[in-house]
């Protein structure tokens, strides 16, 4: 069948854009030739420096015919309804049928030429593609990411004839802009088009692309006896840069290895594009760098590599410079500047929010076997290199130069590694931290920031998390798993939802506070701007009915700490899932309101290798059974409470066995959980199958002698008692 070809060829695509366009040119294009009815065998896109290609195999020539019916009004309706029918379908009267009293359209359509379609769809993809920036050129209206030089256009060998904004379709293509012969490529499919542009020095597919430059960085590499320092992201870059990437190696001076080497690798991954390298007999980087180039140089890259390396110097110039200056300075006049930058408009300035980290850290130290000094220095040294001159050039080393130059400072190593590490893990493949001090430190970031912003109702809603605060409470549990940490959330992040809010209560929204609160603020702040004393006096009285408020009964904080508590859960139950947990059994522990997590992980895995055997899933029905039958009950009126009957006159003998059962089952299961045996409370429960499918097979439990009945409904209720000291099996599907 046929092939479709397409190349939209422009100036330079940036390479952070490329691979997002190719995907969003599969989509674009195969929607809309999906709703025109055609169906293909493959369908494959490629994104590079200046073109973004499209070849599709195995097109209809034609869509097919189509016979759409549409239900019109009853036969009985007013005229008005017909007639507006009628006008919509484009049919008269008696080309509708009649079914039942209603009448029907029938619309038939023929089959287009696919040639026709394609023309329409290049037009509307490109006038409509989701460039995050793009431009105009000319006099024309057509926007796009750079100026678009032509567009090939080729189906089953022949041009698809049409013209956008003054560029008219063709068969040609370029090759590369230095490299290739200048001529135009006349192609006549896409195996012709990818030959042709091989030979001509561009090459197509991005795959092949990276691996011509790890083969050809790797050798040049080896040759020096060199070993390259992986970066696949900056492999996806360059990757988009050249069509034809060609490794170089080059030397830069060895003096600038006395910098941190996370300086020199982002110096020449931001700004250059290199690779650092390192000789795999010595610590650290090797005094060389590999820079790929668009171009294959006659004299081997000597020249291409010589001036790139002056770039550097003057790059790692700048850097060393920061560093010298740096340490110059330190923390105490970085903690100064603090004080001027706002941290959120409504949660007030980096240097408030240190405090809070600080003191949440020293909280948090002998929870993870942490000094508490140490925890509580590390926090208040945390966020200090957001002032240093090293981070604001490069925000990426933020945490990292705080911790080279807490240790110049001379602290502890262990407060020197927290500074460095404390806004791990920042992701779902970041590691996790294991030294206590850094723990405690890490901790105390993430939960600052998601009391905090849960304090001012800056949740995440949908898919908007501005604040990153999934993937904060994310670290806080893999913090807390990973490392074994035990403690329970509310009574960590309670005491501190209340500072937090007694610290920033003049940012938050009044709506928060009591009325009088409100009215304090409005009648008498707002009135006496003017007059500085009065305004603090006025605040003072804020600050003292805040104070009331946070003692109340039930103060706005602790509904926040219970939001946030089932915001982690949440997380935890999205965790457990990617781990191959059910999110139902998540739901079921987390409902006997443990905020423990690590005491929560545990009895979840415990409950899916019970119910994954006959015993756990027999239980259950039966537990469900006996739960309908109590919620049944309760509608009527209480359920009876109380010690149940034995060894009463014809009292069954599967009731009887049962009770037994219960007692045993209840002192195990106690017993388990005190030990955190969440097995063998698991083993516990799965005695009291037998008993149970026996009692719901032999006993009647809505007896007409209303002490069978009362004694049966108690035992039920024990039953669904016992059980959910482990988990509420409410919660769990089956």
């Amino acid at each position: 069948m046929p092939q479709l070809l397409l190349e939209i060829f422009s100036e330079e695509i940036p390479a952070r854009m490329q691979q997002g366009a190719a995907r969003d040119l599969e989509r674009m294009v195969s929607d809309r030739l999906k709703a025109a009815g055609l169906t293909w065998e493959a369908l494959t896109t490629y994104a590079g420096p200046r073109r973004l290609t499209l070849v599709i195999d195995g097109l209809p020539t034609a869509t097919p015919d189509r016979e759409e019916e549409i239900k019109g009004p009853r036969a009985s309706a007013p005229e008005q309804a017909l007639e507006g029918f009628l006008r919509k379908t484009g049919l008269t009267r008696d080309q509708l049928t009649e079914r039942d009293g209603v009448l029907f359209a029938v619309l038939s359509s023929k089959g287009r030429a696919t040639t026709d379609l394609v023309a329409e769809t290049v037009d509307q993809v490109i006038r409509t593609f989701p460039w995050p920036k793009s431009m105009r050129w000319g006099s024309g209206t057509l926007r796009w990411v750079r100026p678009i030089k032509r567009i090939l256009c080729l189906f089953d060998g022949k041009v698809v004839p049409f013209e956008i904004d003054g560029i008219q379709s063709d068969a040609i293509t370029e090759g590369h802009r230095f490299l290739g012969s200048g001529q135009l490529l006349k192609v006549s499919d896409f195996v012709d088009y990818r030959t042709q542009l091989e030979r001509e020095f561009v090459l197509l597919d991005v795959a092949d692309r990276k691996l011509r430059i790890l083969e050809q960085a790797k050798a040049a590499c080896a040759a020096r006896g060199l070993v390259l320092v992986d970066d696949d992201g900056l492999l996806d870059e360059v990757a988009g840069l050249a069509e034809w990437p060609t490794p170089i190696l080059g030397d830069m001076d060895p003096q600038f290895l006395a910098l941190p080497p996370e300086v020199v690798r982002l110096s020449m991954k931001v700004h250059q594009k290199y690779f650092a390298v390192r000789d795999p007999s010595k610590e650290g980087l090797a005094p060389n760098f590999l820079v790929v180039a668009n171009v294959e140089a006659t004299d081997g890259g000597k020249a291409l590599a010589a001036g790139n390396s002056r770039v550097l110097s003057a790059r790692l110039n700048d850097a060393r410079f920061f560093w010298d200056e740096d340490q110059k300075v330190g923390f105490d006049a970085w903690n100064e500047k603090l004080k001027g930058v706002t941290f959120h408009a409504k949660l007030g300035t980096l240097a408030e929010r240190v405090e809070r980290i600080a003191a949440l850290a020293r909280e948090i130290a002998p929870l993870v076997g942490a000094d508490a000094d140490q925890a509580e220095t590390a926090a208040r040294l945390c966020k200090a290199d957001l002032a240093s001159g090293m981070v604001g050039e490069f925000p990426e080393l933020q945490g990292i130069m705080g911790g080279y130059y807490a240790r110049l400072a001379g602290y502890p190593d262990a407060v020197a590694d927290a500074v460095r590490d404390h806004y791990k893990p920042q992701g779902p493949a970041d590691t996790v931290p294991t030294a206590p001090v850094t723990v405690a430190v890490a901790l105390a970031d993430k939960l600052d920031t998601l009391v905090g912003f849960f304090a001012i109702d800056e949740k995440p809603t949908g898919s908007k998390d501005p604040f990153a605060l999934r993937r904060a409470a994310l670290g806080v549990i893999r913090l807390v798993l990973e490392n074994g940490a035990r403690f329970e959330l509310s009574k960590l992040v309670a005491p501190h939802a209340a500072r937090t809010y007694l610290s920033i209560g003049d940012a938050l929204d009044r709506t928060q506070f009591t009325g009088i609160a409100a009215e304090l603020f409005d009648e008498k702040i707002s009135k006496s701007l003017d007059h500085l004393k009065e305004a603090k006096a006025a605040f003072a009285e804020l600050q003292s009915v805040i104070r009331k408020a946070l003692e109340a009964p039930d103060p706005q904080w602790r509904s926040d700490v219970n939001g946030l508590i089932a915001f982690f859960a949440d997380r935890l139950t999205v965790l457990l899932r990617d781990q191959g947990q059910r999110h139902d059994l998540v739901a079921a522990v987390f409902a006997l309101g443990d905020d423990d997590l690590v005491r929560i992980v545990r009895p979840v895995e415990a409950l899916a290798a019970f119910l994954a055997t006959d015993d756990g899933a027999n239980l259950l029905a039966g537990y469900k059974r006996a739960s309908n039958i109590l919620r049944a009950e309760e509608k009527k009126g209480p359920l009876p409470t109380g010690m149940v009957q034995t060894g009463l006159p014809n009292q069954p003998e599967a009731e009887t066995t049962l009770a037994f059962a219960v007692g045993a089952a209840r002192t195990a299961v106690e017993s388990a959980l005190e030990a955190e045996d969440f097995a063998a409370a698991m083993t516990a429960l799965a005695r009291l199958r037998a008993p149970v499918d026996r009692f719901f097979d032999d006993v009647l439990v809505n007896s007409d002698v209303p002490a069978e009945r009362e004694n049966r409904l108690k035992l039920l209720g024990q039953v669904r008692d016992v059980m959910g000291q482990v988990a509420d099996f409410g919660q769990i599907a089956g």
